[in-house]
């Protein structure tokens, strides 16, 4: 029994952290979360205790059969009305407390920051565009699936839907919000640590919702400016991957798809100028690599059932050719 719980004590505590937890906050916005689920959890655990005392002091206690049923114990009831009405204030002032404390926690989610990075997301069943905004149209791009953000700086994510309710959920740095058709939602956060956080959209969507995965990459300040610079290029024409550029842009890949720098400027589907940049494919179904590229575009229906990527007809060195292009779109 001891090796028991030296064994289980470890692996409760491990789902107190990591890549996608609320109790590992790494924002302001979420440690303001964090310390509004504390005072919950001890307020309500107090309550909970002080109700299972009662009820064992109510089981315990012993009382003498009256010999009347019908006689008022007027003292009696005098203090069992005392202790409903203490009990009904009580609650009212929990109530009230814990509702001020939860606006007090929540109110700058969606509130204005000074000098924020704006992100506008779009969510899409089942995936993530995302949209680096600039007051000059040549530095804006766009990308999917990730957000890379400056440690320090507010980022507000503004946010929208194509087709149903999603909902947009970074746990260790913010709450969520819901992205609702036709109408705009924002969230404001700030990271205060570099590192990669996981995301995931919160609401039902459809057969994919729990592949709907989003990352969020926190870098130093230095980091994020190489990494929009390279972001804002177009993709590189490198002679030996031509042959898997010519079969892109001559199939249906190119209508849906875009790569700048080429003639395919499609809308349909994520925009892979920097594809091979992003650490998952498919909104964290699968790593991002040569193997797992040709496995997406082989049988797209089996990695993620019900995506809107039809199967394009090809043979086995035509998707070795293409793979091999886009995973050379760094």
């Amino acid at each position: 029994m001891k090796r028991l719980w030296q064994f289980a004590l470890p692996l409760a505590c491990a789902g107190c952290s990591g890549w996608q937890s609320a109790l590992q906050p790494e924002g302001s916005d979420a440690a303001d979360l964090d310390r509004l689920f504390q005072i919950f959890l001890l307020i309500c655990g107090a309550i909970w205790l002080l109700v299972m005392l009662a009820l064992l002091l109510s089981l315990l206690r012993h009382r003498k059969a009256s010999g009347n049923p019908w006689e008022r114990d007027a003292a009696g009831e005098r203090r069992i009305g005392a202790m409903v009405s203490g009990a009904v204030a009580a609650t009212v002032l929990i109530i009230a407390f814990l509702t001020v404390m939860s606006y007090a926690a929540t109110r700058d989610i969606s509130g204005g920051a000074s000098n924020p990075l704006v992100v506008q997301l779009r969510g899409y069943q089942w995936w993530w565009q995302v949209t680096y905004a600039d007051p000059r149209p040549d530095r804006m791009f766009v990308t999917a699936n990730e957000i890379h953000v400056p440690v320090g700086r507010p980022v507000r994510i503004e946010l929208s839907a194509a087709d149903v309710i999603h909902s947009f959920w970074v746990p260790n740095l913010s709450g969520k919000q819901d992205l609702i058709p036709g109408r705009d939602n924002s969230l404001t956060f700030t990271a205060s640590q570099p590192g990669i956080y996981r995301g995931q959209c919160a609401q039902f969507c459809g057969l994919q919702h729990a592949h709907m995965a989003i990352l969020v990459v926190a870098e130093t300040p230095t980091a994020f400016a190489a990494w929009r610079a390279g972001q804002i290029e177009t993709a590189a024409d490198v002679p030996a991957y031509r042959r898997g550029r010519d079969f892109f842009l001559s199939h249906a890949c190119a209508g849906c798809h875009a790569i700048r720098g080429t003639p395919a400027a499609g809308t349909l589907g994520p925009d892979l100028t920097h594809i091979a940049s992003r650490r998952y494919l498919g909104a964290g179904l699968m790593p991002v690599t040569p193997g797992s590229l040709a496995a997406w575009i082989a049988d797209p229906q089996t990695a993620k059932p019900g995506n809107n990527m039809p199967l394009v007809p090809m043979g086995s060195d035509e998707l070795i050719d293409l793979s091999a292009y886009l995973a050379s779109l760094r």
